[in-house]
């Protein structure tokens, strides 16, 4: 029976969960192990991989937290965190097959969106013998697995379960201190301004703004497809604009838009959020990515929406609201 890609999705995310348990108690050297992929691949492993292209940013930015260097061969052209990244070769999955064999690598990362599209590429290195793990989480129970699937194919499983322990004692201590604010500001959250869309109810972002003490207004909104990202439109918006208090939008690559633009589209000056002049923007880069600077974005938002209330959230949190 031919499976769906979020059947597989299921599948990989509850391999993954058994390996998180499997690494809190082996040593980071036990291999061989095997583990699926979102796309249904089957990796065996004898040892870690010590040649990696990381071609989403996400990736790259997790491997050097979980203490890789040397290992990391190449990045995306896009990559702007750590500075490390930036001096790394750059590899896009436009780039022939040549480029990546000529580096020699023994694993490349990616995410479902190559999959689909550039199968020509992904299936060329197969052919060579070069491994293809796609990996893309969408919530944050899925976020701990796929750190931790990181952790078994660099070997660093140790690094990783520290991770996913400080992560959570992080939110831990951070919806103690929102959970008591009441009342909660009520918050539109903007993906994708110019097709007026926002992010699925259980999506990486919508858990970020949770976590921070906002409600979301769409919670009614349909996903598209298979991504986080969902649709609405004007007249729904519009529909809740006495409700919204707080209008976020996303800031990067996928969304350029500014307060102005928001301000000033048709229809939104009836937006209580927009009369208050309560529009701001985030780095799409702390709310979308699944990597620890999510603690960013959720002390952005946290501040954004209780300024008076609360002044810090510690030394790793930094204000990325751009107007």
């Amino acid at each position: 029976m031919k499976r769906t890609l979020t059947q597989y999705g299921s599948i990989f995310f509850m391999l993954a969960f058994w390996l998180c348990m499997f690494a809190e108690i082996a040593p980071a050297s036990d291999y061989p192990v095997a583990i699926m992929d979102q796309s249904g691949r089957t990796i065996q492993m004898s040892r870690p991989f010590k040649r990696i292209i990381s071609l989403y940013g996400a990736h790259t930015e997790n491997l050097f937290s979980l203490g890789l260097d040397a290992e990391i061969i190449g990045v995306t052209q896009n990559e702007v965190y750590p500075p490390q990244a930036l001096k790394r070769p750059q590899f896009s999955y436009h780039d022939d097959l040549e480029k990546f064999l000529a580096a020699k690598p023994d694993l490349v990362l990616i995410r479902p969106m190559i999959d689909r599209g550039y199968a020509r590429l992904t299936d060329g290195l197969a052919r060579h013998g070069v491994t293809v793990v796609s990996l893309q989480p969408t919530t944050l129970a899925e976020i701990y697995a796929y750190w931790q699937t990181l952790g078994v194919l660099t070997g660093t499983q140790t690094r990783a379960a520290d991770m996913i322990r400080q992560f959570q004692a992080a939110i831990d201590q951070i919806e103690a201190r929102t959970k008591l604010i009441e009342p909660k500001k009520q918050v539109y959250f903007e993906a994708i301004h110019s097709r007026m869309k926002t992010f699925s109810p259980d999506s990486i972002p919508m858990v970020v703004l949770k976590i921070a003490g906002g409600l979301n207004v769409a919670q009614d909104a349909e996903p598209v497809r298979e991504t986080n990202i969902a649709s609405y439109g004007k007249e729904k918006i519009m529909s809740k604009a006495d409700q919204i208090d707080v209008f976020l939008a996303q800031s990067g690559i996928m969304n350029q838009p500014s307060t102005e633009l928001i301000r000033e589209e048709p229809g939104f000056h009836v937006i209580k959020a927009v009369q208050n002049n309560q529009i701001f923007l985030v780095d799409e880069m702390l709310v979308s990515r699944p990597t620890l600077r999510l603690l960013d974005g959720i002390g952005t938002i946290e501040r954004i929406l209780y300024p008076d209330r609360l002044a810090s959230v510690g030394q790793r949190i930094r204000t990325e609201v751009r107007d």
